[in-house]
């Protein structure tokens, strides 16, 4: 399968490829390099008063109890030129600790690291190869991007970052085509015994700058040769500006993965979202998350209670914005299993109540122009 897909690539840059030219002198230009940076230090108190500071297993993001922390700070370097670009960036904070834990080494303080270059004449056709950030989801590693502080429960259950090669495509300014090859479910490093590449894909559609429609695929396994089991994934999801002040997010995540291996029975796991996004005015804004996430298998989140992971939530926030680059936002979000998954001192309750407040900055310089 794996080899019909890197043909299907190859042909389809030969067709669009007809700037690969000693005469082009726009290859010759100087690029701009950019220096960037961010930083999101946050306080989490949880009322289900943990035993230790570690919050929950699925939680990826703002998962330290009582205490102060970096979820995450980077330094990126930025190069652009018209025909080629190149990404990187270092992190460190509890999401890289929590989310990258698969990583060995120094591996996990790689936030970005990938070059890419241009295929077509027009510069609508691109080739980047490296780390960068998944195609799936509409919620980022970066707080300050997102409508809600804390992350919903199908961006910390599906990838924030892929491994790979990707072939973007973009015949106008409405459409992004893209497709993938890369190293698995969300690894840099593939894991050791799996001989198969995953695959991805990624249509979106900017009719104006009021919507944005979504369709991201990945196709792959995240276990040894041996045990292979396959994952099919889609995820959906729709962007909207109703009003100048009023934003809605609407996405839907489903996924199904072999019992065993060759069976012909597969789990599935599927979670809604819909987040709102009020502008009170250019200083403050208020979001309103409610979500569902089941896993009654254990596929993506694993638990030892009789029906699996099935969750609601629900979630404020309001956010204070001086400026474009600063965020102080305060969040309290509510979870309610149908089985007792979340710890207490003393045992398992189906409720989870926290509180979550961040400072968050982010800054650009451009240092050549």
């Amino acid at each position: 399968m794996y080899k019909l897909y890197i043909i299907f690539i190859l042909i389809f840059i030969v067709i669009f490829n007809k700037t690969f030219s000693q005469t082009d002198s726009s290859w010759q230009q100087k690029p701009g390099v950019n220096i960037s940076g961010f930083v999101d230090v946050f306080y989490a108190y949880d009322f289900n008063q943990p035993i230790n500071n570690y919050r929950q297993s699925f939680l990826f993001n703002h998962n330290r109890h009582n205490e102060f922390n970096i979820n995450l700070g980077y330094i990126k370097l930025n190069v652009e030129q018209i025909k080629y670009r190149m990404n990187l960036a270092l992190q460190a904070g509890t999401y890289a600790n929590d989310n990258y834990a698969a990583e060995p080494g120094l591996l996990k303080n790689i936030f970005e690291a990938n070059a890419g270059i241009s295929l077509s004449k027009e510069n609508k056709l691109w080739l980047d190869a490296g780390v960068f950030a998944s195609h799936i989801g509409f919620e980022s590693a970066i707080s300050i991007d997102n409508w809600t502080l804390t992350r919903s429960l199908l961006a910390e259950n599906s990838p924030y970052f892929i491994s790979g090669v990707k072939l973007t495509y973009n015949p106008n300014n409405k459409w992004t085509i893209a497709t993938l090859i890369c190293n698995g479910w969300q690894r840099i490093q593939r894991l050791e015994g799996n001989s198969l590449p995953s695959f991805g894909t990624q249509v979106s559609f900017n009719p104006n700058d009021k919507i944005t429609l979504n369709w991201s695929t990945f196709i792959g396994t995240d276990v040894p040769d041996n045990m292979r089991q396959m994952r099919y994934f889609n995820n959906f999801y729709g962007k909207f500006y109703i009003t100048k002040k009023l934003g809605l997010i609407a996405g839907f995540d489903i996924g199904v993965q072999q019992e065993v291996i060759n069976s012909s029975v597969y789990d599935i796991w599927f979670s809604p979202v819909i987040i709102t996004q009020y502008a009170v005015n250019k200083n403050w804004k208020a979001a309103f998350r409610i979500e569902y996430y089941q896993d009654e298998s254990g596929v993506i989140i694993p638990t030892k209670t009789a029906n699996g992971f099935k969750t609601t939530g629900f979630s404020l926030n309001f956010d204070y914005i001086p400026a474009a680059n600063i965020a102080c936002r305060l969040e309290g979000r509510w979870l309610n299993s149908e089985d007792k998954i979340f710890e207490t001192p003393n045992s398992f309750t189906n409720n989870n109540f926290f509180i979550v407040s961040s400072i968050a900055i982010k800054f650009s310089e451009m240092i050549i122009k």
